[in-house]
């Protein structure tokens, strides 16, 4: 199963039932994924533009905090994803208990 860049009506994932990378879904998704991160450069790019002035406002402030968030939810739904279909190929049955540890929440964040 895939995980989709994109959610449903009502804000649940939406998942992608085939393996077949060349599929036309598959490829769709791939186009949006690259869509979406083209977006969150772009968003970045101006967001640092608009912090270096002085004098912003703050309906400005908040509009780019707005995109910028968006940004960041659309490119850890792709990490997510890329990291689901990547696991397969990384993981041995060897190494199951050391991948579910190394997953656990908080594993390997820092605390700084």
């Amino acid at each position: 199963m895939r995980l989709l860049p994109w959610v449903g009506e009502s804000g649940a994932p939406c998942y992608l039932s085939t393996d077949d990378p060349g599929s036309r879904m598959s490829l769709l998704a791939d186009e949006v994924e690259a869509d979406l991160l083209d977006s969150a450069q772009y968003v970045l790019t101006e967001a640092r533009a608009l912090l270096a002035e002085t004098g912003v406002g703050t309906r400005e402030l908040r509009f780019t905090g707005v995109r910028l968030a968006e940004s960041l939810r659309d490119t850890l739904r792709i990490a997510e994803s890329r990291g689901y279909r990547l696991a397969p190929a990384l993981t041995s049955p060897e190494d199951e208990e050391t991948t579910a540890c190394a997953a656990a929440p908080g594993a390997g964040t820092s605390e700084a």
